[in-house]
């Protein structure tokens, strides 16, 4: 009887350790022309945050154009190598734990889920160029022992179309890289994203349309994650991994819920409200669940006392009454 208990005991020490290890409370660290110092990455350490996501970038002219340019003169000092190196490294300073997810841009802004190209010849150049772009980023965030490394971000044409390059990339990033593996799959994709056996976690930039309301309330948003979560969970379950937002977030804007991912700047009517419950039911739907790893919040700016603010409409918590609320959440699930 005495082994028996003891089993029980043991069993249950062992459960509860299961659901509940420290989730990922991050934010996505947004580059700047200039390195950061101890006044920047103070204010990270303080609503609590135990990871930032730091987002080297590189470039492509347009959706058809195989070359992705980085490391250049002309890009700022956060989206380049030393940079990304300074942030990671200042941050770490301070105790929080690096995610180094290299990302994209297009030209004005298209959507980099659409890059396509148009002959193999084209897809062959983009691959040895996407290649060179991120086993840089590879070798650095192993260099600085970052604990997860995204190996792309919204790339839904080209893992479509060429997924056997997927397979062999993650491969060589594993050869290089002894971290935490992730992709940052957009919302609409995840579903579809053929490699997730080979990785640690399961990213989504997680901007699911939960509510039609102008300002919508929490009960309103919780009821919109009962579309999603069923599928977010059979995802996990069918591989076996935990699901990590990659990115997640809403505008402070009237009818943040609705189509959370849109950045347009002429929806510019300030709606703090919206942003309270949207943050507030995603924290409520997820953030107790075994299977979730936690999320890295979009965006957080290096230069706090100048950003956000009461007439600011975009994403960024900073000065807002939903930094609170952040805070008080991160400080309660450490």
């Amino acid at each position: 009887m005495k082994y028996c208990n003891f089993f029980l005991v043991f069993l249950c020490c062992a459960l509860q350790s299961c659901t509940s290890q420290t989730k990922i409370n991050g934010v996505s660290f947004v580059a700047s022309r200039t390195a950061v110092t101890e006044e920047h990455v103070n204010p990270v350490a303080e609503i609590h945050a135990n990871y930032a996501a730091v987002m080297p970038f590189g470039f492509i002219r347009d959706l058809n154009n195989p070359e992705v340019v980085y490391n250049t003169k002309r890009q700022w000092y956060g989206e380049s190598r030393v940079g990304v190196e300074q942030y990671a490294k200042s941050l770490e300073a301070k105790g929080i734990k690096i995610m180094i997810k290299p990302q994209i841009w297009v030209s004005r802004g298209q959507f980099t889920g659409y890059i396509k190209m148009e002959s193999e010849a084209d897809w062959q150049k983009l691959e040895t160029s996407y290649s060179s772009f991120i086993l840089e980023y590879a070798k650095l965030a192993e260099e600085i022992h970052a604990d997860i490394f995204c190996i792309g971000t919204e790339l839904e044409q080209f893992v479509n179309h060429r997924p056997e390059y997927w397979n062999t990339l993650i491969i060589a990033i594993k050869k290089i890289y002894k971290g935490k593996l992730t992709y940052a799959a957009n919302w609409d994709e995840f579903k579809r994203t053929p490699f997730w056996n080979a990785l640690d976690y399961i990213g989504v930039d997680a901007y699911f349309p939960v509510s039609e309301s102008k300002t919508p309330t929490i009960e309103e948003c919780l009821e919109g994650w009962k579309t999603h979560k069923p599928i977010i969970k059979e995802i996990a379950d069918a591989y076996n991994k935990p699901i990590l937002f990659t990115e997640y977030g809403y505008r402070s804007v009237d009818f943040a819920g609705k189509e959370p991912w849109n950045s347009d700047r002429s929806m510019d009517t300030v709606n703090f409200e919206a942003q309270n419950n949207t943050t507030k039911a995603l924290f409520d739907t997820f953030w107790k669940e075994d299977w979730f790893a936690g999320g890295f919040l979009w965006k957080w700016f290096h230069d706090h006392e100048n950003v956000g603010g009461e007439n600011n409409s975009q994403f960024t918590p900073q000065n807002k009454p939903v930094e609170g609320i952040i805070k008080a959440h991160f400080e309660s699930n450490k």
